[in-house]
């Protein structure tokens, strides 16, 4: 990933309070890569064209959404002005996209963006299933590395570990992926690459019945036999990746608890997962992997896609086309509209300050 870290994405949600863990970490990553970083934020309030033509001219809707993003940009431009950010090329971007996970794709395909950050909060469970949040969605749809900043701390030669899944069923290579990734991002901030792994003990249902099947343990030795292999799989994976045997964590259990206390033992500052988007309904009944332990994690998180991963996020936002004075369609008022408000991307290239 290192290679392809020329330029950084860094999406903010909430303009009145300066993200300081987020825009202080992209400015670490940043200067470690020698990347550029673009500071975007998605214009998510009321559109003033909504209602054109019948309430307002397309001059005027264009002027008021100029004046929107303006202001949006001049708040970006604040930002970037902080002292962590001295030496570094900052570019501020404000467009109206809809809804702010596609605009942030949007964004981040359109200026070549290597790497995504982005600020992530607690929510409820509900929230998660109902796919209504910004974080799940990109998790599931974003090509581009994800990194979810979920800590204040600060990168200090952070261990940042990469959870690895031999066993499942998942694109090939994804693993290879995580490690470079992990990898890639230990050696920009001087810090130590873990690999880590955890599985279930083996189980099988009792022979079909009138009652209830009950789980029924396999023999020790069986065990032990799963076990070995479960190891000798992580340590191919571990030498291929040069990772050193006091690196390596293999634990029975669940991902997630298991995930959650490697990362209390080692003080891990981020953790490289991979994700492949599912279908609403199997998310519901199955889930994926990631975003069951995000809610557990108090470490960063960085998202890696398969190769090959296709986003069914559109490269151009869907424009609405607005009613005439008569109430049916108008393509011809659309074109005159966007043709008048061809400012609403609103950019700034600040100079390095030394």
């Amino acid at each position: 990933m290192a290679t392809s870290l020329k330029r950084i994405l860094v999406a903010i949600r909430d303009l009145r309070h300066a993200p300081k863990s987020e825009l202080g970490k992209a400015a670490a990553l940043a200067r470690a890569a020698g990347a550029r970083l673009e500071l975007f934020h998605a214009i998510d309030e009321p559109d003033p064209a909504a209602g054109w033509p019948e309430t307002t001219t397309a001059k005027l809707a264009a002027q008021h959404r100029a004046a929107i993003a303006d202001r949006k940009r001049q708040r970006l431009e604040q930002f970037a002005r902080d002292d962590q950010f001295k030496g570094l090329h900052v570019e501020c971007t404000a467009s109206w996209d809809h809804p702010p996970h596609e605009a942030i794709i949007r964004r981040a395909r359109l200026s070549h963006a290597g790497l995504v950050i982005a600020v992530t909060r607690h929510h409820r469970m509900g929230a998660r299933l109902l796919l209504r949040n910004t974080d799940w969605e990109l998790i599931r749809h974003c090509p581009t590395p994800l990194l979810l900043v979920r800590s204040g701390r600060a990168y200090r030669k952070p261990s940042v570990i990469a959870a690895v899944d031999p066993f499942h069923a998942r694109p090939a290579g994804l693993d290879a992926r995580l490690l470079a990734a992990g990898g890639s991002l230990a050696r920009l901030l001087h810090g130590t690459l873990h690999i880590f792994h955890a599985y279930m003990p083996l189980v099988s249902a009792a022979p079909p019945g009138l009652g209830a099947h009950p789980l029924m343990m396999l023999p020790p030795e069986a065990e032990a036999a799963h076990g070995a292999q479960v190891a000798r799989a992580i340590d191919k994976l571990a030498d291929g990746a040069a990772v050193p045997r006091a690196r390596r964590h293999v634990q029975m259990g669940d991902v997630a608890g298991e995930l959650r206390a490697a990362v209390a033992e080692t003080g891990a500052g981020l953790v490289v997962m991979g994700a492949v988007s599912r279908s609403a309904l199997a998310r519901v009944f199955v889930g994926n992997s990631a975003e069951r332990v995000l809610d557990r994690l108090t470490c960063d998180l960085l998202i890696v896609k398969p190769r090959g991963f296709r986003s069914k996020v559109e490269r151009r936002a869907a424009t609405a086309v607005p009613r005439s004075p008569h109430g049916h369609r108008s393509p011809g008022l659309a074109r005159r509209l966007a043709s008048a408000s061809n400012v609403t991307t609103m950019r700034v290239m600040l100079p390095p300050v030394f």
